[in-house]
């Protein structure tokens, strides 16, 4: 009895499959899982360079506008001035032009800010084009190195007659994995992309509506 589950539990254990760690199945895919790897560690450290940036760029007191106003019409510009210049955020840069051209036409001040909108805008989305372009070409690495392996696989198959149908399915999962890494990597990007991208929207809302309230503040009488 005891030979027998022995020899039971030795047949088991040939026919299950020999269970792969996720490096030895990375390292099948060949020599261009290299730019793959940069490429996903290019996108791993811009994206949180970026998320720190975006957010940092978000956060502002939420009176800070209701004390510019105050300060505004009580006609303590100077008061106002220096707050928006020791505030470190793209809404109080922009106040900080607009209250620089009070005096001037409505229309030149907010030509003013819609600048240096502008200027922000540029901050907040530096190095996102990088991301975009990983998202694009991951993929296209990948399936170049898909295409480079069955490239040779069709060549070893035309030379050789030892072929099975198991050694060339394996052969073709072997070159699959460059495909499904750069897919990996090419959504995982594109996500990334795409949040960020929405946090930057969210910050150049709160900037307009900041101007829109400083102009409407400007054209409000003064006490």
């Amino acid at each position: 009895m005891q030979l027998f589950l022995l020899q039971a539990d030795t047949t088991i254990s040939k026919a299950a499959p020999q269970m792969q760690s996720l490096w030895d199945i990375l390292i099948k895919g060949g020599v261009l899982m290299i730019p793959l790897a940069i490429l996903f560690v290019a996108a791993v450290f811009f994206f949180i360079e970026r998320l720190i940036a975006i957010r940092k760029a978000g956060k502002i007191e939420d009176n800070f506008m209701s004390i510019i106003r105050d300060h505004i019409i009580t006609g303590n510009v100077a008061a106002a001035r220096s707050l928006s210049k020791n505030t470190f955020h793209p809404v109080a840069r922009i106040i900080d032009k607009g209250i620089q051209r009070i005096g001037k036409p409505i229309d030149a001040i907010e030509k003013s800010m819609d600048n240096v909108g502008v200027l922000e805008m540029y901050k907040m989305e530096k190095n996102l084009s990088i991301l975009s372009i990983i998202a694009r070409i991951a993929p296209l690495f990948g399936f170049l190195g898909t295409i480079v392996g069955m490239l040779q696989l069709f060549k070893g198959i035309a030379a050789s007659t030892e072929y099975t149908a198991n050694t060339i399915a394996d052969g073709i999962y072997v070159k699959m994995i460059t495909s499904a890494t750069g897919l990996i990597i090419g959504i995982l990007t594109f996500i990334g992309y795409s949040y960020l991208t929405a946090q930057i929207r969210r910050v150049e809302n709160k900037m307009d509506a900041a101007e829109s309230e400083f102009i409407d503040i400007l054209q409000e009488p003064t006490r």
